[in-house]
């Protein structure tokens, strides 16, 4: 199955080691990559805790992913993640800035988080010309839902092993502090277990 792999912001201080990144993903046999524009850690301290890279810098960044991957003749898809509603820095028309920078810059799609109302799904998939990708989980509208909005591609990111980890807790703490054991209910069997994980090997 093919592979896309979430880099963050690069792992990387500057343009050049983002291309960098770009090239040992590809190495390592990747054909996808999400870049965000949020400023995280000590990145975002040193900038006295501005949230998002300006346009211009992101751009810079995007356009290095897209150098590497042209350089390597390997055609990775190179996803813009826009995190202004995430961090409440500004909504559609600034989303829509970025969005059309980034796609100049070299970016195959756009990745919004932190919306799925469908109003605002709708003016981002009508306004992005590219295709948009959006962050879902419980309580957002259906794929067959945001599919009719314009979204072409859903992620529920890390919500599936979350909620996994959070079963682990509940089981755990059910061990403890009642000494029973109905928490892991409904689990799948070693037999099934091992056939899905020693599929095609």
């Amino acid at each position: 199955m093919p592979v896309s792999a979430d880099i963050e912001t690069g792992y990387a201080e500057d343009a050049k080691r983002v291309g960098d990144t770009v090239r040992a993903v590809l190495a390592a046999g990747a054909v996808g990559v999400n870049i965000k524009d949020a400023l995280c850690g000590p990145d975002r301290a040193r900038r006295g805790g501005e949230p998002l890279r300006s346009v211009v810098e992101q751009a810079e960044r995007i356009a290095a992913a897209r150098e590497a991957v042209d350089s390597a003749g390997v055609p990775l898809f190179v996803n813009a993640r826009i995190d202004t509603y995430l961090r409440g820095t500004g909504h559609l028309a600034a989303t829509l800035e970025r969005a059309a920078a980034f796609l100049a810059a070299g970016a195959d799609g756009i990745f919004v988080l932190g919306t799925v109302d469908p109003a605002t799904v709708k003016g981002l998939a009508e306004g992005v010309d590219g295709p948009l990708d959006v962050m879902a989980g419980p309580g957002a509208p259906s794929v067959a839902e945001l599919s009719s909005l314009g979204v072409a591609r859903i992620s529920v990111g890390s919500g599936i092993a979350q909620a996994a980890h959070a079963l682990v807790r509940r089981a755990a703490r059910e061990l403890l502090d009642t000494g029973t054991y109905e928490s892991p209910a409904g689990g799948l069997d070693h037999d099934e277990l091992n056939t899905l994980l020693g599929k095609g090997r």
